[in-house]
């Protein structure tokens, strides 16, 4: 099964990748590796989810952002190397929460990207992370996610 078909049999078709809103790239590849930019939750080229962590988005929402975040990484990841079948490894993944006053549970948020890429990658999913917790956010989202791959 390749990795487009498995993520539509999980529900999540991958999306066109998004448009950058500064001056970067979404991804770039050095050597055998993917740098991916933050990635936001955007969808159909809007800001599906906003606000803090905590406060206005519970933690739960802040967890279906951070899927959104890994579909639009892969997304970018795919632009670059022109199939996701080429990835060898999920390497790292960092995430950015932004989080109310006394919100703690950012590796419970950054789950969401984590337990995707598990989900599609098996084992090749297994990776290190962080998730920091952070007083703001671009364009005002609870969540960014970054990662970096090793492709064939």
């Amino acid at each position: 099964m390749t990795v487009e078909t498995r993520l539509q049999s999980l529900g999540y078709p991958l999306p066109e990748p998004a448009k950058p809103v500064a001056a970067y790239i979404p991804a770039l590849q050095v050597d055998n590796f993917v740098y991916t930019s933050g990635q936001i939750p955007v969808e159909h080229g809007e800001i599906k989810f906003k606000g803090k962590v905590g406060s206005e988005l519970t933690k739960e929402q802040a967890y279906e952002a951070a899927r959104l975040c890994t579909l639009n990484a892969l997304a970018a990841i795919k632009s670059v190397i022109g199939d996701l079948d080429r990835i060898e490894q999920i390497v790292k993944v960092v995430g950015f929460v932004a989080s109310a006053p006394g919100f703690i549970a950012q590796p419970a948020v950054v789950n969401g990207a984590s337990e995707l890429l598990q989900k599609i990658f098996d084992e090749k999913g297994l990776h290190t992370r962080s998730a920091v917790g952070v007083a703001e956010l671009p364009l005002g989202v609870p969540v960014e996610i970054e990662m970096i791959v090793k492709i064939k």
